[in-house]
């Protein structure tokens, strides 16, 4: 039986895979998931880089404004939601288009990934937790850096969520949380295109965008949700960007040292994001952006599979 197909269209933050994606789906009659994390939230819009109102009404797009941001999505309800989405879309035979840039959220979709099945343990978190506060967060990144190479590559230090849900998996059963996510094929007929820039054009856009984050009121955004009664503590409000804007509103930096702050970590999230879809990869057909680089791709998809 031949397997639907779904585009997927990978790169780091700010390669400019929002506006390729929107062209490419209207050019097919497509509609996009978001695979992008950090989109989920509401009232998440500056820091995020949402794609606008006007963007979305180009082209249906799903999985973005769907939680509160004291709501935490898991890796598995996002999973079974997409997957979801992604058949309703086959159904009224239009093509589907996953986008993004977090990577465990696209391998969840397209290669059946299963968490790996230990329930939370919340003495073991509490203490995990307790450790994080008196040695930092790096601490405990580094200890699971020890125990799972592999699992620290791929989880950004300051994610000390989802570095306390590694150490707990590896605690509790003994086993490189890496080695715990099961695979099955995939279910659907994969296109997979990824998108490059040079490293010095993507870190220049990487800082004009926190530039015009800052003088479209990102430092505003953040608060307003602080306002709303939103805790500094959450997952959520830890993304980078967020967590800079909050010390602004604290006083605990200037605009200047938050943005420096903020370039920093987004040149680091980059070289993590790599980790993920490496241009080594064979089944992912790279295109440098550029002018003309819709067309390309197009002739591309249209050499692949016929749609």
């Amino acid at each position: 039986m031949n397997k639907p197909p779904l585009v997927l269209i990978v790169g780091p933050t700010a390669v400019g895979k929002t506006e390729i994606a929107i062209q490419l789906a209207e050019q097919w009659n497509g509609e996009i998931v978001s695979a992008d994390s950090r989109l989920f939230y509401r009232g998440m819009d500056i820091g995020t880089a949402k794609p606008t109102r006007e963007e979305q009404v180009r082209v249906p797009h799903h999985l973005i404004d769907i939680a509160d941001p004291d709501e935490i999505l898991s890796l598995a309800v996002f999973q079974q939601r997409a997957q979801e989405i992604i058949a309703d879309i086959h159904t009224r035979k239009k093509l589907p288009f996953l986008v993004g840039g977090t990577g465990q959220y696209i391998r969840a979709v397209t290669q059946g990934w299963t968490p790996p099945e230990v329930e939370p343990d919340e003495r073991l978190r509490g203490e995990l937790e307790r450790m994080k506060e008196e040695r930092g967060t790096y601490w405990l990144h580094d200890k699971l850096k020890i125990l799972d190479p592999e699992a620290a590559e791929k989880i950004d230090a300051r994610n000390f969520r989802r570095t306390i849900r590694a150490m707990e998996v590896i605690i509790t059963t003994g086993r490189k949380f890496s080695e715990q996510r099961g695979k099955t094929d995939s279910p659907y007929h994969l296109v997979t295109i990824g998108l490059i820039r040079p490293r010095v054009e993507l870190y220049e856009r990487v800082d004009q965008r926190i530039d015009a984050m800052f003088a479209n009121g990102f430092v505003n955004e953040v608060r307003g949700l602080l306002a709303k009664g939103y805790s500094p503590s959450l997952p959520t409000l830890s993304a980078i960007g967020y967590r800079e804007c909050i010390r602004v509103v604290h006083s605990e930096l200037n605009e200047e040292q938050a943005k420096a702050e903020i370039r920093r970590a987004t040149r680091i999230f980059v070289r993590r994001q790599a980790n993920w879809f490496k241009e080594t990869d064979p089944n992912i057909t790279w295109f440098r952006v550029q002018d003309g680089v819709v067309d390309e791709i197009v002739k591309n998809i249209h050499r692949l599979v016929d749609f």
